[in-house]
This record gives C-alpha cells, structure tokens and sequence, in this order.
C-alpha cells in the first residue's frame, strides 16, 4: 500500500487545484510503477485521480507480487547517512517550521488532528518534524545559508513575526500554540513527544 500525497486540491482556487492533482498523479505514478496495489489520500476529490492510475497499472489484477524489485538493494550505512548533499538550513525553512508547528498546534488544540497547512495535508509527524528541526538547530550551533546563527534569540524573534502572520495570539488558540512550541525549542532536553506537554492544555 502507497503512502498519503499530502497535496490538498481547492474548490475554490483552479491553479491550486491543478497544481494539486498533477502532483498526486505523479505521486500515484511513481508508486503505482514500483510495485504497489493500492494507496490513500488525504482529501475524497484525489480518490479518482489514485484509482485511475492504480486501476490502469494494475489492468485487472489483483496485486503486483510479481514486482519483487530486486534491482533495489540498500545497506544499513545507507540508511543511517541522513546527510543531504547541499542541504542548507535558512531563513526561510526557519520560518516556514515556525508557522507550521504554530498553525498545527493551534488546530490540534481545536480538536483538528489532520490540518491543511499551505494546501498540505498535514498531521503531528510534521510538526514533529518542525520542532525537532528547530530545537537540532538552535541547540547546535547551527548556521544558516547567509551567515546568521540560528540561536534561540533568532527563533523568537522570527517567532514573534510568524505569530503577528497568523493574526496574533488572541486568535484561536495561538497563544497557547507559541507557549507549546516555545517550550519545546526552548527546553534544555529533547521532549519525547510534542503531544506531552500540549494534553495539559486540553479542557
């Protein structure tokens, strides 16, 4: 079984919808060419666009076990090396973990576990991922692409201007979402789970 394309197609916005479901496509293409039978989706108007592509690769059959891809063979180095040539932490990707982690904790705190962020469909292992990107970086004396350190003043003050974005803290539950994410960057220790200390702010 495929994974979930996180691109969410609009009602509203014909690029965007475009945009949206050329990429599934290309998602349902790829996984449906390396040997998988099904997949899912994070939104009801991309199920025709999965089937189409499932029901043409599959022509009839009920799976592809055939498909044994022995052309693929991958060592535990392999899967250990997280390095990614030319990778580079920036502004921009600060900022973007920001605004996410913030939007995405002030829909869960709402009683939203899936959140369409930036017409993604997004869920806790993205903010999961945000934070720990911001707390790696600014515990590690991380640089960014034009020279600045990304220290926790940095963080704060972009903070600040993400949250100012997202209407304020006034608006939904952001308050609570900054002081959630706040902690988590700022604490000395890696805290396990996001979802820990964000349940003491549900009623």
């Amino acid at each position: 079984m495929g994974g979930m394309a996180a691109f969410i197609p609009s009602r509203k916005d014909a690029e965007v919808n475009e945009r949206a479901l050329a990429r599934v496509r290309d998602d349902k293409l790829r996984e449906s060419r390396d040997g998988f039978d099904g997949t899912w989706v994070a939104h009801p108007d991309l199920v025709g666009v999965a089937r189409e592509v499932f029901e043409k690769a599959l022509a009839g059959r009920a799976n592809q076990k055939e498909r044994l891809r022995e052309e693929v063979s991958v060592t535990a180095g392999q899967l250990l090396d997280i390095r990614v040539p030319g990778g580079t932490v920036t502004e921009t990707g600060l900022r973007n973990n920001v605004n996410v982690g913030l939007q995405y904790l002030n829909s869960w705190l709402s009683g939203n576990g899936a959140a369409a962020i930036f017409n993604l469909m997004e869920d806790v292992a993205t903010a999961e991922i945000s934070r720990s990107q911001l707390w790696q970086w600014t515990h590690n004396g991380a640089v960014l692409a034009d020279g600045r350190a990304a220290t926790p003043a940095l963080y704060e003050a972009i903070r600040a201007e993400e949250l100012s974005k997202l209407g304020g803290p006034d608006t939904g539950r952001l308050r609570e979402a900054a002081e959630i994410l706040d902690g988590l960057v700022r604490a000395e220790e890696f805290v396990e789970f996001l979802t820990l200390p964000a349940y003491r702010y549900l009623e």
